[in-house]
């Protein structure tokens, strides 16, 4: 089950989500509207690191210093058009799970 980092947790509740880890095993999250409970979509693939999990790695010596931040550079390359209509499911992945 995926860990929820506090970055994302914080980011959530700034835009009126609420978050849960999904029992889908192919994703990480389950989104919902946090006014009116309504189930907004998955997010995140379930086999795929995010940027938090990367810099964790990071900061335990598994990756070397700045990996974060090149595996970032290269999901944004790779989603751009989808990180482009906010409010979308891609835009929510990349706000939530990768900084953006």
């Amino acid at each position: 089950m995926y860990s929820i980092s506090n970055y994302t947790k914080n980011k959530a509740k700034e835009l009126g989500l609420k978050l849960f880890s999904s029992q889908n095993p192919k994703k990480k999250l389950e989104v919902y509207d946090e006014r009116t409970g309504n189930f907004i979509g998955y997010i995140g693939g379930g086999g795929y690191m995010d940027f938090y999990e990367y810099l964790e790695q990071e900061k335990l010596g598994n990756y070397p210093k700045g990996y974060a931040l090149e595996r970032r550079r290269l999901y944004y390359n790779r989603h751009k058009k989808d990180i482009s209509k906010v409010g979308s499911k891609g835009w929510l992945s990349w706000v939530l799970l990768w900084g953006g």
